[in-house]
């Protein structure tokens, strides 16, 4: 049975009553739907949100997620939320390195790998995102770019178990323009992180679910989650509508059994 993680970034979107109506909304899909246990949907609202959506899911077997955190888990740094707040929370998961934060916030491969560890120790699971912008693609420099983005994000990991960190390849040119990789250049791109977390991480590295993120819906869901290095999505507009949403969901529990 193969394992799936169906995650939704809302990015800047949801006030807490919106939140609240959107996430029991896919808590209702999604006990509809009584995906398999090797089929685990994510949520991952605003901060200020997390808390409406936590309750909305509860007893549905949806979790949460945090877009971001910081380094530290205490301290004199205005407006920034600590690992250990994301956890109290509610929180299972939180992405780090999102392209977004990597293009308007300057976030570098070295203050990722800080965050990621911040995050580790504090029981959380990173969902780590990699990927070559449009003009990295046309340079043939994709492959470079990933590996170097794991490599440095990475550095002294160390997993007891698979399930303690997500990757996700997210292809830069694809977000939030409407286009998305063919799933023949998702699984090339997938299978050469597979390739390096191995290098990296040993036999955990083989394990590790590395989802595909750039502009994933029900129209191209089940050509690239099919593929067998694509272990689920980070899905942006599509987690907004739970119609969609669930749609992805209901492949990712087609394919997994």
């Amino acid at each position: 049975m193969r394992k799936y993680l169906i995650a939704g970034n809302w990015k800047m979107y949801t006030t807490p009553p919106e939140a609240t109506t959107l996430a029991s909304a896919i808590a209702e899909k999604q006990q509809f739907l009584s995906p398999p246990s090797s089929v685990q949907t994510l949520i991952c609202p605003p901060y200020t949100s997390i808390y409406a959506a936590v309750e909305a899911v509860k007893g549905s077997g949806v979790r949460v997620g945090a877009q971001d955190c910081h380094t530290e888990n205490k301290g004199a740094f205005t407006g920034e939320i600590a690992p250990a707040m994301v956890k109290a929370s509610g929180c299972s998961h939180v992405i780090v390195g999102h392209s977004e934060r990597r293009q308007y916030f300057s976030e570098t491969n070295a203050l990722l790998n800080k965050k990621i560890l911040a995050a580790l120790n504090e029981g959380l699971v990173p969902i780590y995102c990699v990927g070559e912008t449009l003009i990295e693609r046309k340079q043939e420099q994709t492959i470079a770019v990933v590996r170097s983005q794991l490599v440095d994000g990475l550095k002294d990991v160390s997993l007891k178990s698979a399930d303690q960190l997500v990757i996700a390849y997210e292809p830069v040119w694809a977000i939030g323009t409407g286009l998305a990789a063919t799933s023949d250049q998702a699984q090339e791109v997938h299978a050469a992180i597979r390739g390096f977390l191995k290098e990296i991480l040993g036999a955990h590295g083989a394990e590790t679910l590395i989802l595909y993120g750039g502009s994933l819906k029900p129209e191209n869901a089940e050509e690239i989650l099919a593929k067998p290095d694509v272990g689920g999505g980070l899905i942006g507009g599509a987690s907004l509508q739970e119609d969609s949403f669930a749609a992805i969901i209901a492949m990712a529990c087609k394919l997994a059994l």
